[in-house]
């Protein structure tokens, strides 16, 4: 299982807020971690649209956590930005292009997995996966 580039954006820009106080460009966070702007910007904006993050405008503008990073569950993002419903093809009823679906049991192994993996991220906050500040934020000085 791989997760989406902006579900992978989506942590890193909130494990990087979460780490600098205030407020910051998407432009320094795509630097920061040599990724695209472009896409950052798309992450964004979806980040803000789901409540994560406050959006600034302008010149002085940038992003910043809405809430303190122990309260942002790192299941609700992943939950968020992946679309889990499609991990298989039989996970969706509608394509039903899998002719043994109805007798096959691989679809419930599958779907326990992703549960207890969507579970085990529910146990941390951004908090956790940030850990020590000064010891992430060291690793751009």
């Amino acid at each position: 299982m791989r997760l989406s580039v902006q579900t992978d954006y989506a942590l890193r820009t909130l494990m990087y807020l979460a780490a600098h106080k205030g407020q910051h460009s998407i432009t320094e966070i795509a630097r920061q971690y040599g990724i695209s702007k472009n896409h950052l910007m798309k992450v964004a904006q979806r980040l803000a649209a789901e409540g994560f993050v406050d959006s600034v405008r302008g010149r002085s503008g940038g992003l910043l956590l809405n809430q303190p990073a122990d309260k942002i569950n790192v299941g609700h993002v992943v939950r968020t930005f992946e679309e889990l419903g499609g991990f298989v093809e039989c996970f969706n009823a509608a394509d039903g292009g899998c002719i043994v679906t109805p007798v096959c049991g691989l679809r419930h192994v599958l779907a326990d997995g992703v549960e207890a993996f969507l579970r085990h991220l529910d146990g941390f906050t951004l908090a956790d996966l940030v850990g020590d500040k000064a010891q992430f934020i060291s690793v751009w000085e």
